[in-house]
């Protein structure tokens, strides 16, 4: 009986033995079951994933009026227009895809002013004209009604005029204006004079200043600093002072452009659109 145990206990070290060699691995480490193993952890995917690419800002463009081009399918030579009005409401910008006084500009502020150019002669037979700027490709038209909003009506008789002059081979500016343009540098002295002489003191006395930004070909660009950044009256002084000024002691000066950012002043007249 007791030779009997003692051949049953041997077995079962035996066996227990054998299982402990299976479980070890070649380098004589125990191997893991495959339950034992912790599974990786499972990360949920975000909510708001971030684009493979950045996305485009979204611009907002001004509105442009569209102005018939007076053909249906317009060939390469075609007269085309486009209408831009200003913030103002009070002018619009008649984009022309060719140019009309290339590097150069002029004002008419009447029709008399218009005498033997065609263009501005044709846009003062226009009703509701009341002054007109030619820049390169580019016409400004003031009109006389302040209060109206609408500028698709009058455009379209704009764009008709603009295109019958083209059309036509008309002298766009007369002959005596393109002759008598001084050069660049004589404009841009002439200006600063005006500026250091009768501009800046005149403005001084509320903090103000003023400065010529560049001059091309005879378009003049100022900016306004001190008192007359954000001041409400900033736009009348840039109208009937400094334009008038510059009109005044430089007769060939064309367009006056204010690139002053008004809305960063203390007192801003106009916000961006």
């Amino acid at each position: 009986m007791m030779r009997t145990l003692i051949g049953i206990l041997s077995a079962n070290r035996s066996k227990t033995a054998s299982s402990a060699e299976i479980n070890k691995t070649g380098d004589g480490t125990s191997a893991k079951s495959p339950a034992a193993e912790k599974s990786p952890p499972v990360v949920a995917p975000p909510t708001n994933p971030v684009p493979a690419k950045p996305l485009k800002r979204a611009v907002v463009q001004a509105p442009v009026l569209a102005v018939d081009s007076g053909s249906d399918a317009p060939g390469a030579d075609a007269v085309l227009i486009k209408a831009q009005p200003a913030a103002n409401k009070e002018q619009c910008v008649f984009m022309v895809n060719r140019p009309l006084f290339a590097g150069h500009s002029w004002w008419f502020p009447n029709f008399e002013s218009a005498e033997g150019s065609a263009l501005a002669e044709a846009l003062f037979s226009v009703d509701g004209v009341e002054s007109v700027l030619v820049h390169d490709s580019t016409v400004t038209v003031t009109r006389v009604d302040k209060s109206a909003t609408d500028w698709l009506p009058l455009a379209r008789e704009v764009g008709a005029a603009i295109r019958g002059v083209l059309g036509c081979g008309a002298p766009v500016i007369a002959e005596k204006v393109v002759r008598g343009m001084p050069s660049e540098q004589n404009i841009r002295a002439d200006i600063q004079r005006v500026i250091d002489t009768e501009v800046n003191p005149g403005v001084a006395g509320h903090g103000g200043r003023i400065a010529l930004i560049g001059v091309k070909g005879n378009a003049v660009t100022i900016q306004m600093g001190g008192g007359c950044q954000g001041c409400s009256a900033a736009d009348v002084t840039l109208k009937m002072g400094i334009r008038n000024s510059f009109r005044k002691a430089v007769p060939m000066v064309g367009a006056i452009y204010d690139e002053t950012d008004h809305a960063a002043g203390l007192n801003p007249y106009f916000s961006r659109g």
